[in-house]
């Protein structure tokens, strides 16, 4: 009996495939469980129309995430840290500072997980910042960090 996944099932196959299983599989474990539909006409039907609703999704996030990284592109995120006695940064500034900056100043909201330098801005001046917005969509901002005057 053909089925139509609605969810992975291990040894079976992925959530949307269409897959071939005992009649009894089938109907004592997967439809009662609402692991699989029997494929027919219509539920082939409503499938193709499920994934092309996703695919316009993907492509809507993926346009989203182009204008964000033109809108990151002229964006200086202006940040200030304490320095020591010989002209030192004391500590760093964080994923997390970077993501709070960029909200509070330009009104981007951005994942701390996203940003790809994990090691964190620990000079003065200016750092470039790499951002991945959605799959293969990169941003880059630059950190300004200046001394804070005691």
């Amino acid at each position: 009996m053909k089925v139509i996944l609605l969810q992975d099932v291990k040894g079976v196959g992925k959530k949307g495939q269409t897959v071939e299983v005992s009649d009894g599989y089938a109907n004592n474990f997967l439809v009662p469980r609402r692991l699989a539909v029997i494929s027919t006409e219509r539920s082939r039907e409503i499938l193709e129309l499920q994934n092309e609703n996703k695919r316009l999704l993907e492509e809507k996030k993926k346009e989203e995430a182009i204008a964000i990284r033109k809108k990151l592109e002229t964006i200086v995120v202006e940040l200030q840290a304490t320095a020591g006695k010989d002209g030192k940064m004391f500590g760093s500034i964080s994923s997390k500072q970077i993501c709070e900056e960029l909200k509070n100043q330009f009104h981007v909201v951005v994942d701390k997980r996203k940003i790809l330098n994990r090691d964190s801005v620990n000079v003065f001046g200016t750092t470039n910042i790499q951002i991945e917005l959605y799959k293969d969509v990169i941003g880059t901002i630059k950190v300004h960090v200046t001394e804070k005057v005691r």
